[in-house]
């Protein structure tokens, strides 16, 4: 009875949706280089559903669509991935330049695009032509306002700028080599305390492939090198890590600590109507326009629907007619430092002999005003070794980076391509042996009710070790000597517990071959909510799962809670909000603000006591053992007991709180420091700027919660039992024009979790329109 109500309900949605619009409205351009006229049907939302009469028309339709909505943020990505924001932004982000130029994406596209699968490469290239057929479009008044405002015109579109594209996200979500130096100058810590912070095994893990036999390895090779100053490089590091945020924060694609994004499939026998539903989430710091674009796309042979970037075409994350799949972080080693020694002459030592490295000029154009177009050179040198390029260079020591995406073999798109056609779990695993992406979960459900999980990517495997620490670039024990092969990468097929939960966790065992799989991953907590919440409920609807997507319950803030009124361990005033919490990041609770507080001090005073160990590595990594355990070794040296601790860091919290909000903590709530954010690069300009600005509303959960709030990027719940019930929602809206209708009309909905529906059929979308646009081909 409430599987019959809720599709009932369902399908009066979607029919309530297409009369209340009326009339539709339709209209006809005719653009060069079609072959065959296009329908482009747009719902309330204006999602784009795309149906073209062969390949090329389609991705031609999807860049000349994408373009009308979010062209100016397609620029800025490729600018950013480029290194040439310096060109409309000027000196202030230079040094972001420098470091993209570094890794010399622009011409690792460029070689990609010679050895791309034919048909991909097809793809890039007319949906290039699109873009530009729109471009060539634009006048003065049709021109997206950021060009207008920033005095420049859009560059015709290449095949390679959806490539550099991929990169940024290479960046964003695989970037750890500064894990490297930081456990490097931890080796000096007493045993039980390294042991802590290295094993990464908890007893809340959510472990999908294999088990916990042992702590995991960390490499052999331990660092003996006494010349290098592991602790200035840190400094470096740090200076590099600010920039890097600017810049992905620019364009809505960082990710804090990689931590970005859950999945979950659910199989049919748990399930109320007996099919499988698939979940997602990422997690993206917010951005305005969000870095996903909602679209539909349909030929003869083939149907796709979900979400892909601004910039690339087909579908990234949704389903077609047979499978559904999502993604989440894996979080694996895929860079690697090399200290390398160089003498007076500029030679660098290697296995052989000394040699001279790889000098290339980069010339970026920096404008001088912002207020005016022009520009002028800075030149600078970009040094690379047979390891790689020089990242870093503290106090006489060079660090050179290796990294799987500086290769052009490893492309990120091919996958996705593929994915839109795959038919079953077969052609899935065979999509995915051409991922060389950053490393995902991916996870699958199809129309016969299989379900599965791939953690796929390439990852290096070393000479020797497996990349924890850096390596000494003047020998071979770092070289890498393969990947891991595709068929020893952790999968899920039907697994007999009938689900699979995905949220960046630690997913192998240690008796696991590959240690460098289960590296920099997330706290456990996103993971073991997600699970302990499906398997509670034995029979799980979409409007579960909605709810689940939607939990607010943190386990860290709720466990230390639970121990500090265990002790008494906080003023009166403390503990009256403690009693009867249960542990929600609402927006209004008192009690989650406090708690959080505390255990931010807690986590300073221990990092302060045990220098260098950063204070997020304590919090994410050791706070439960605290909680749990009270091990005396990490009580900080100035507090007789954890009791002392917790009561210090309340009277901080609570003074900092007095601080902030004011005496009386009626106004101490979450949601003043935990809020939707979604800025945008020129929300700061004076007098211009407000027009992008959006409203800042305190918002439930956390870092720590499966909601975290303003950072999941969008939400995908999917059933291949009806594809028209398809829950696809981004947060802000499709378009990028802060004058329209779609910039942001979808906010209130996605914050309250209303649902928001894609239909896939040919019926559904044709009674969800509102506007049809025929692209017709010109007349040569």
């Amino acid at each position: 009875m409430i599987n019959k109500k809720h599709f009932l309900l369902s399908a009066i949605f979607l029919m309530l949706n297409a009369i209340s619009f009326g009339q539709i409205s339709v209209s006809n351009i005719a653009v060069n280089g079609l072959k065959q006229e296009v329908t482009v049907r747009r719902d309330a939302r204006s999602v784009p559903y795309i149906e073209a009469k062969n390949d090329a028309d389609l991705y031609f339709a999807q860049g000349f669509e994408t373009a009308r909505d979010r062209l100016w943020q397609m620029d800025l990505l490729r600018r950013v991935s480029r290194g040439n924001l310096s060109e409309i932004f000027g000196k202030q982000v230079v040094e972001q330049d420098k470091q993209w130029r570094r890794y010399g994406f622009a011409s690792i596209a460029d070689e990609s695009l010679k050895i791309m699968n034919p048909d991909l490469k097809a793809a890039l290239e007319n949906y290039a032509r699109g873009v530009n057929a729109y471009i060539a479009t634009l006048d003065a008044n049709s021109t997206p306002i950021e060009f207008k405002i920033l005095q420049y015109k859009p560059m015709p579109w290449q095949a390679s700028d959806t490539v550099v594209v991929g990169k940024i996200l290479a960046e964003a979500l695989s970037t750890t080599w500064d894990n490297d130096l930081i456990r490097a100058s931890l080796q000096n810590l007493q045993k039980d305390k390294l042991a802590d912070l290295t094993k990464g095994v908890t007893p809340y893990d959510v472990v999908l492939f294999g088990k916990d036999s042992s702590p995991i390895k960390n490499s052999k090779l331990r660092i003996k090198n006494d010349s290098v100053d592991y602790r200035a490089a840190l400094n470096s590091a740090e200076k590099f890590k600010e920039i890097r945020e600017k810049s992905l924060s620019m364009v809505g694609l960082f990710a804090q600590d990689l931590a970005a994004s859950n999945n979950w499939v659910i199989s049919g026998k748990r399930t109320l109507d007996g099919k499988p539903i698939l979940a997602n989430d990422p997690h993206l710091q917010a951005a305005a326009p969000g870095i996903w674009y909602l679209t539909s796309l349909a030929t003869p042979t083939m149907q796709t629907a979900g979400v892909t970037f601004p910039g690339v075409p087909g579908v990234v994350l949704g389903h077609n007619e047979s499978i559904a799949w999502g993604a989440t972080n894996v979080g694996p080693d895929v860079q690697d430092l090399y200290t390398e020694t160089f003498n007076d002459k500029g030679e660098y030592k290697t296995p052989s002999g000394w040699a001279k490295p790889t000098i290339r000029a980069e010339t970026l154009k920096v404008r001088k005003n912002p207020l005016l177009p022009e520009t002028a050179d800075e030149t600078f040198d970009v040094v690379e070794t047979r390891n790689g390029i020089i990242i870093t260079d503290e106090v006489g020591q060079k660090f050179a980076l290796k990294w799987t995406a500086r290769d052009p073999k490893n492309q990120e798109f091919e996958a996705f391509f593929l994915l839109n056609r795959a038919k079953n779990w077969q052609d899935f695993q065979n999509s995915l042996k051409t991922y060389g992406g950053a490393s995902q979960n991916f996870i699958y459900a199809d129309v016969k009710g299989n379900i599965g999980w791939i953690a796929a990517g390439r990852v290096p495997i070393r000479r020797t070790g497996n990349g924890s620490f850096p390596y000494d670039g003047s020998t071979t024990a770092g070289d890498w000597t393969g990947i891991i092969p595709f068929n020893e990468l952790p999968m899920l097929y039907n697994p007999p517990s009938g689900f699979i939960v995905t949220a960046n966790q630690r997913i192998v065992g240690t008796d696991y071959k590959y240690p460098q799989m289960a590296r920099d991953f997330a706290s456990p907590w996103r993971a073991k909510r997600i699970y302990e919440l499906i398997n509670a409920n034995p029979k799980i609807t979409p409007d579960n799962v909605a709810d689940i997507q939607r939990d607010s319950m943190s386990f860290p803030h709720r466990k230390l809670g639970e121990d500090i009124l265990k002790l008494l361990a906080a003023s009166n005033a403390t503990l009256s909000e403690l009693r009867g919490w249960d542990g929600n990041m609402r927006a209004d609770s008192r009690a989650a603000l406090i708690v959080n507080g505390i255990r931010n001090c807690v986590a300073d005073k221990i990092a302060e006591d045990n220098k260098p160990v950063p204070n997020w590595v304590v919090r994410e990594r050791i706070m439960w053992k605290i909680i749990d355990e009270k091990p005396a070794y990490w009580l900080p040296k100035n507090f007789a007991s954890y009791t002392d601790l917790y009561k210090t860091c309340d009277t901080e919290a609570r003074a900092n709180l007095t601080k902030q909000f004011g005496e009386s903590d009626v106004n101490w709530t979450w949601g003043k420091i935990f809020k939707a954010n979604y800025p945008h690069p020129l929300a700061i300009a004076p007098l211009i700027g407000g027009q992008f600005k959006v409203e800042q509303i305190g918002i439930n959960g956390s870092g720590t919660t499966p909601n975290v709030g303003s950072s999941v990027s969008m939400r995908l719940i999917a059933s291949p039992a009806n594809w028209d019930l398809t829950r696809h929602a981004i947060p802000l809206g499709q378009s990028g024009n802060p004058q329209s209708p779609h910039w942001k009309n979808q906010a209130e909905k996605w914050r309250n979790g209303t649902p928001q529906f894609l239909p896939f059929t040919k019926s559904a979308i044709e009674k969800a329109t509102v506007e049809t646009l025929m692209l017709m081909p010109k007349n040569q």
